[in-house]
């Protein structure tokens, strides 16, 4: 397994609510792909911009994807993304770009707890932002938020404001190995958790490293060896990038569902221990990813052919 599968990464976390920190320069990029759309603003912009621009059509899905630390809207992740969801009909695609608050080269732990201490900032800009672009026609039914990372608890946030201002709540939100450092070992309320959507999802690939080991969506997923380790990661010597792969796989599997909707089957179970050893083939199954029905609850468990 290593290190990398079992090591809880700590740090000092500040989850203080009453710093008014501003994340104004946080940028929303809207894609239209259907008629060649793409605009990009200031998140307390955003709304309007958008109002101004475009006719609305209230029948789409709105995918709104929230990266993680150290993301920049013209990395991989970001590209990856885009690309999935380009030859999806009836879709826009929202990406948030918080780098200037998120994105720092200095020493790294230091630079990590910087950007847990703007994360609830920027989630509640993005609260406010969703509000007000709904109240221009989108139904909250229409909105899926997915967010990794650090972004997971951005989108919870996201929902708990949108929640507190419009009264409802959004459709679902899908945590991607939410980021543990700082959070895992934190009050419930900080983190991603069931009840800030209609619906809320995880799906774990690096629990108990750079993503928490916690269950408390309505559905957890733990993808190949408890959540914990993923396949064709190793970069030998290499903890920091193998870890990082680990991380990333859970964004990878997703999107890999967008267009193969039964790729992952998960199944219910206590236990990895129970699933691997084949006690649980007679439980519960649901499809794991983008066309998850959400109607089942409680910890499940996915192969991906490698595992267990």
């Amino acid at each position: 397994m290593g290190e990398a599968g079992n090591k809880e990464l700590q740090t000092k976390s500040d989850h203080n609510r009453s710093l008014n920190l501003d994340v104004s320069e946080t940028r929303v990029y809207f894609y239209d792909f259907v008629k060649n759309i793409n605009i990009s603003s200031r998140i307390d912009t955003a709304a309007d911009l958008l109002r101004k621009s475009i006719e609305l059509d209230n029948s789409r899905r709105v995918i709104v994807f929230v990266p993680g630390y150290k993301s920049q809207i013209k990395r991989d992740i970001e590209e990856l993304v885009r690309q999935t969801y380009k030859s999806v009909p009836n879709i826009y695609l929202i990406i948030i770009d918080h780098s200037p608050y998120t994105y720092e080269n200095k020493e790294k732990l230091q630079s990590y707890s910087r950007s847990v201490k703007y994360a609830y900032y920027i989630g509640t800009s993005l609260g406010k932002f969703l509000s007000d672009f709904c109240n221009r026609k989108i139904p909250p039914n229409n909105v899926h938020c997915i967010g990794h990372s650090l972004g997971s608890h951005i989108i919870g946030y996201a929902g708990e404001t949108f929640t507190n201002i419009t009264k409802e709540k959004l459709w679902r939100i899908t945590g991607l190995d939410p980021a543990g450092p700082c959070f895992a070992n934190g009050p419930v309320e900080e983190h991603l958790r069931s009840g800030v959507g209609k619906y809320v999802e995880v799906y774990h690939c690096n629990a108990g490293y750079l993503g928490t080991t916690r269950t408390i969506a309505d559905t957890d997923f733990f993808f190949n060896y408890d959540g914990k380790i993923q396949p064709n990661c190793d970069a030998g010597d290499n903890l920091e990038e193998t870890v990082k792969c680990y991380h990333k796989a859970c964004v990878k599997y997703w999107m890999k569902t967008v267009h193969n909707p039964e790729l992952y089957v998960a199944r219910s179970c206590p236990s990895y221990k129970a699933f691997a050893e084949g006690l649980c083939e007679e439980n519960e199954t649901t499809t794991a990813g983008c066309y998850n029905p959400g109607d089942a609850r409680g910890i499940f468990y996915v192969s991906t052919n490698t595992y267990p």
